[in-house]
């Protein structure tokens, strides 16, 4: 299909890190796009610029991994370009494919016409689709794009041995067209949620950070920004039931973006604090399997939720 080459990893951050000089100015950027980081983690993505390396964060669905890079795009100002990863997926659908279809009907139309077509007629960049990795690649802006690869412990080993040659590289050989080399290589971003185990040859490739859920101050601080309508008793119960939820046996404990639309609901139903009544009709935003709501619904009480009133604290 096509060969990763590389240049030097400390060429990547070069122009990034002279706008910012230190994680704590990554930490204030990231806080005016409304993304709340603990020192952690804006020092692990203020690292992974300065010294061009891959990051790869780790952490429960619904800590932010995935939002992390797309604020960071938007806090450096540089497009977000994401591979979304799943079961089945293709060098093909990361590099590059070719357009079967238009070339198909380029060959027709030779033929109708009477002309004589060839490879090198059909393999060039008119019938070239472009695919994350290659889109990264070929990026000719003035700062390097954020590279999203979104949730890579849902790819098989096969898609991960690719990575190996990527990280670190910004090259791509397409065997028809020759080498596309990154003017600014990529600033690569992956996520795990840890639903496999992924081979130390890729964390090796890459710093490494683990976001663990935000603090109940940082997390009610989240939901002001996100909700502003709601009000601060009803925000500061959801943060103590959310909390106290996470501690139970669940399939998939709520995380911030379940919190954040938990939380829209029960303001778009005008609640001004947290009662039984309206929390059990809300449910299904924060459990999202059977099992789940009936583990929440029969540790109401042992959760904090009350038949006329706030939480207990």
């Amino acid at each position: 299909m096509g060969r990763l080459r590389g240049i030097a990893g400390s060429e990547r951050g070069a122009l990034i890190v002279a706008s910012l000089r230190d994680a704590a100015e990554v930490q204030l950027r990231l806080d005016e796009m409304d993304y709340l980081v603990d020192e952690g983690l804006a020092t692990a993505l203020y690292l992974a610029l300065a010294l061009g390396r891959p990051l790869l964060l780790e952490g429960e669905p619904g800590v932010g991994k995935t939002t992390a890079a797309k604020a960071l795009a938007r806090a450096l100002q540089v497009p977000l370009i994401r591979l979304q990863c799943y079961e089945g997926l293709t060098v093909g659908e990361a590099l590059y494919e070719w357009n079967y279809q238009r070339q198909l009907l380029a060959i027709r139309l030779a033929e109708a016409s009477a002309q004589t077509i060839t490879d090198a007629d059909l393999f060039t960049e008119a019938f070239l689709l472009e695919r994350p990795i290659l889109r990264a690649v070929r990026h000719r802006g003035e700062s390097p794009p954020v590279l999203l690869i979104d949730e890579i412990d849902r790819a098989d080993d096969e898609f991960e041995a690719l990575l190996f040659e990527f990280l670190g590289e910004s090259s791509v050989t397409i065997p028809e067209l020759g080498t596309f080399t990154a003017v600014r290589p990529p600033i690569v971003i992956l996520t795990s949620n840890r639903s496999r185990e992924l081979h130390d040859a890729l964390r090796r490739r890459c710093l490494y950070h683990w976001i663990d859920f935000p603090s109940p101050t940082r997390a009610a601080e989240i939901l002001r920004r996100a909700v502003p309508a709601a009000s601060e008793a009803l925000i500061q119960s959801a943060t103590q039931f959310i909390g106290r939820v996470r501690t139970l046996d669940l399939d998939k404990p709520p995380g911030m973006a379940e919190t954040i639309d938990w939380l829209s609901a029960l303001s778009a139903l005008g609640a001004a604090e947290l009662v039984r009544a309206t929390l059990v009709s809300t449910l299904g935003a924060i459990a999202k399997t059977a099992d789940d709501r009936d583990t929440m619904l029969g540790a109401l009480v042992e959760v904090g939720a009350s038949d006329s009133g706030t939480t207990s604290q």
